[in-house]
């Protein structure tokens, strides 16, 4: 019966239009209720397993993140990096199109969010794609599905989260993440090439050398970042968390000190914002922990991974149930309180039947990604919407063909796990 409780209330609360974080922690005091009673609520131990929820040391990555993310979009870096792109491989059929996703490719080594990308990035890219002569919705799809590259290649704010509710190495997950990430950027590139040759779209004079080495100067120190998180997690220079506070500290040097495009006024703006977005995603994670311990004290997880396993106790099989399950759930749900709710049913599930967590830990962040494309709650759809100022049915039609590549890499990295878990296996320095 409780099962149904924590279901029915739940998508109840969701589709009547109340905020997830709300949502979940109304769901968790009406399985209190109706367990104990409506005199015996136990409004202590609800207090304390909220706050239980973030107090953690890996999830100072979440807020660090987000302020790099948001420092690197105002600072001019975001800039930089398209400029290094275009002289690069503008010079190819469709290579704005190219541009755009190797630009989100190397801004995803520095925000670990697939929204900063869209919205900072996606400025930049969607007008110089308009300005060439591309479709808008061809530039806002290319934009919004790149985008989703963002918290695949490290560092990456789910993954973190999974890593932190799990109890798996964030550090492994991140580097298990590079593989995936950087054939989603050449699938999507294949099929860039595609469209451009069929609609014959501008290829833009192959840049000189000195045009190379000018935008190379300018972007060096931008490009460095991902090697310096990446590099420092691996060496074990510092945590992916520490990781997040080095992000924070280059961007505002790059910004107020060698660029010189932060001011005061820009800075305080912000601060406030990631202040908005850190207080949203730490609510959602706080009530999300709540309902992940009442769901671990009634044993609900348990009981359904007996369920499913009574079916099957094949792990391909299993995954691939898994796979269609949590595609289903990222068109309804935001990836964090996805992630904080179905972490700890489906992880014991899982490795259970053999599965490595780091391998499982890439595929959920993947599935819940390619969630962010679709209707009714995608991020990046109506980020990248607003960005592009295009009605949002032709954004929709123009994104169907980068689903393709998406779900190739999933299919492929399910298959064949060591796609995930070669990397860690062989760099993690445990």
């Amino acid at each position: 019966m409780l099962v149904w409780i924590f279901l029915i209330v739940l998508l109840l609360l969701i589709f009547g239009g109340m905020a997830i974080a709300f949502s979940m922690a109304v769901t968790s005091l009406v399985v209190v209720v109706f367990d104990r009673g409506l005199g015996n609520i136990p409004y202590g131990i609800i207090a304390q397993r909220m706050v239980y929820g973030v107090n953690s040391f890996p999830l100072l990555a979440i807020p660090f993140f987000l302020l790099a993310g948001r420092l690197m979009n105002t600072a001019g870096i975001t800039d930089r990096i398209f400029r290094f792109c275009n002289v690069l491989i503008g010079h190819v059929q469709g290579g704005l199109g190219h541009v755009n996703i190797l630009a989100s490719m190397i801004f995803a080594g520095m925000s670990g969010s697939a929204v900063s990308d869209a919205v900072g990035l996606g400025q930049i890219e969607i007008k110089a794609m308009k300005d060439q002569g591309y479709d808008a919705d061809f530039s806002a799809a290319v934009t919004a599905a790149s985008a989703t590259i963002g918290p695949i290649i490290p560092p990456s704010i789910p993954m973190v989260l999974y890593g932190v509710l799990g109890n798996v190495s964030v550090g492994a997950l991140f580097i298990g993440g590079i593989v995936p990430g950087v054939l989603m950027g050449l699938f999507m590139m294949i099929t860039v090439s595609i469209i451009a040759k069929r609609r014959n779209y501008p290829v833009q004079k192959r840049a000189g050398f000195t045009d190379i080495l000018r935008a190379t100067v300018n972007g060096l120190f931008p490009l460095l970042c991902p090697l310096i998180l990446v590099g420092g997690i691996w060496s074990g220079v510092f945590t992916p968390t520490e990781a997040a506070a080095v992000a924070v500290i280059y961007s505002l040097f790059l910004g107020l000190i060698l660029y010189r495009e932060l001011n005061f006024r820009s800075l305080i703006k912000v601060l406030r914002e990631a202040l908005d977005d850190t207080s949203v995603i730490l609510f959602i994670i706080s009530a999300a922990s709540l309902y992940g311990w009442l769901l671990a004290r009634y044993q609900i997880p348990a009981g359904i991974a007996e369920k499913i396993l009574a079916i099957t106790q094949d792990p391909l099989i299993i995954l691939l149930l898994v796979n269609g399950f949590l595609l289903v759930v990222g068109c309804f749900m935001e990836s964090l309180a996805a992630i904080n709710i179905l972490t700890p049913i489906l992880l014991p599930l899982v490795v259970k039947v053999g599965i490595d967590p780091i391998h499982f830990g890439v595929v959920m962040v993947l599935n819940l990604m390619i969630g962010l494309l679709t209707p009714p709650v995608g991020m990046v759809l109506y980020s990248v919407q607003r960005v592009a100022n295009i009605p949002f049915e032709r954004l929709q039609r123009a994104l169907l063909i980068f689903f393709f590549p998406l779900l190739a890499v999933l299919v492929l990295i399910t298959l064949y796990p060591p796609l995930v878990t070669w990397l860690p296996s062989t760099l993690w320095r445990k």
